[in-house]
């Protein structure tokens, strides 16, 4: 099929190359010639593993190109995917000019029968919105579609290739029928495509991000309780993890969820919900349990210094996207924890495999940023773990004692047992436990 994907962001990037691995003609069109001609020249723009293996294959097999002529992409595909950015606005809301500006664009060009589908994640009522824009710019037939995306990131590969399910909203069956040929070749295992209307389609997306943060939140909340009692976190998250009407995913207590998908989606959802006269009690709950997670592990370590000042204190951080196996570091807790702790008189010296980049056009020199692991470790008065990448799971614990001015780590993902932490010497303050 000739595909056309507006938008080379994370989901336009990764769809768009997915599309193109199973042997579809894909265009990526984006207004940024800079980054059109990164693309052209090789040059992806995030970190995902995998995709820029992915994207230099098609590449080299003509079956992935670039533009910056929208015209151009949907005169040349039958199927458009409406991927730009949906970034909240001041309000919590979520900001759709991207999408209205390029659906008026996609209207303009629309000269032969097309399938508009939006591809970003966007409010109940966006995608009929589309269809009002590009009919007030064309005459000619078109339909649109809602499909929203799932993807992890640091894992969206894997996610798009072989998905759970795929999600197609439509208001004629032959549109689905469309799209589910499209989608057939990644679902051959026999995951379903969920044909629905396009109204449920945009409701599912933000349900399942808004359930997700639920699970986090419960566990963090509860984590606090743990602390409290003397029970132990990860020990009841087996525990409840293990019935199978509850699942172990999104179990694992922390520092909170972050990222671009779960603040602005459980944002977003609880703004529409206001705005039909209902309140979603749990969901506004979850936002204010997250905030508190985070608050609560920079409490403990000021609460290890006396609560007072920590002027002088030299703290190494490792991890500072909000995940790991992404270098994004949008709403990352890392932010909050660096903001309070410079806010509070402290210096820091961090290290991330991947979103060192990321994080020096963000904070600039605010931080010093070391060139690995026991670099940022070296003469600090404490680590914080921020981020539970693998390379940090197993280090020499020996070194890290060594370089310490003293033997104190606040973890706050829990990659290390309490009781060898403290067999070793360390002062270890986790999560719930």
């Amino acid at each position: 099929m000739h595909v056309g994907v507006m938008g080379t962001g994370y989901v336009g990037l990764v769809t768009g190359a997915c599309f193109a691995e199973m042997g579809n003609d894909v265009i990526l069109m984006d207004i940024d010639e800079a980054k059109i001609d990164a693309l052209s020249s090789g040059l992806v723009p995030i970190y995902e593993p995998g995709l820029e293996q992915i994207i230099a294959r098609n590449v080299a097999e003509k079956r992935l190109h670039f533009t910056t002529d929208l015209q151009a992409t949907v005169e040349q595909s039958l199927i458009n995917f409406i991927a730009v950015g949906t970034p909240p606005d001041q309000s919590g809301n979520a900001d759709l000019s991207q999408v209205f500006t390029v659906a008026r664009e996609i209207g303009r060009a629309v000269k032969t029968y097309k399938i508009i589908v939006t591809k970003s994640t966007v409010p109940v009522g966006t995608t009929h919105k589309v269809r009002e824009i590009i009919a007030e710019e064309t005459e000619h037939p078109f339909d649109v579609a809602s499909n929203p995306e799932f993807l992890k990131e640091g894992n969206a590969i894997d996610d798009c290739m072989k998905p759970e399910r795929v999600v197609v909203g439509v208001d004629d069956v032959r549109v689905g029928e469309i799209l589910k040929e499209l989608y057939s070749p990644f679902v051959r295992t026999g995951k379903p495509i969920l044909g629905m209307d396009v109204i449920s389609s945009e409701m599912t997306k933000y349900a399942a991000n808004g359930l997700l943060a639920t699970k986090i939140s419960f566990v963090n909340e509860l984590s606090r309780l743990c602390e409290r009692v003397g029970a132990n976190v990860e020990m009841v998250r087996t525990g409840i993890g293990s019935d199978s009407r509850i699942g172990p995913q999104f179990l694992f207590a922390g520092l909170g969820y972050g990222g671009s998908c779960f603040p602005k989606d459980v944002e977003a959802l609880t703004h529409t919900a206001r705005d039909h006269g209902v309140r979603l009690s749990i969901l506004e709950a979850v936002q204010e349990a997250n905030r508190a997670q985070k608050q609560h592990f920079i409490n403990k370590i000021s609460a290890h210094y006396g609560n007072g000042s920590l002027e002088g204190k030299r703290f190494a951080l490792w991890g500072l996207s909000f995940k790991p196996r992404t270098d994004d570091i949008r709403d990352a807790p890392s932010l909050e924890v660096i903001k309070a702790l410079l806010d509070k008189g402290a210096r820091i010296k961090a290290y991330d495999p991947v979103a060192m980049e990321s994080a020096g056009r963000l904070l600039g020199d605010s931080i010093e940023y070391a060139a690995g692991n026991y670099e940022a470790v070296e003469g600090a008065d404490a680590l914080i773990i921020v981020t539970e990448w693998n390379e940090f799971r197993h280090p020499d614990f020996t070194r890290i004692k060594e370089a310490l001015v003293e033997p104190v780590i606040f973890d706050g993902r829990n990659l290390y047992d309490s009781q060898k932490m403290a067999e070793l010497g360390f002062d270890y303050h986790s999560i719930g436990r």
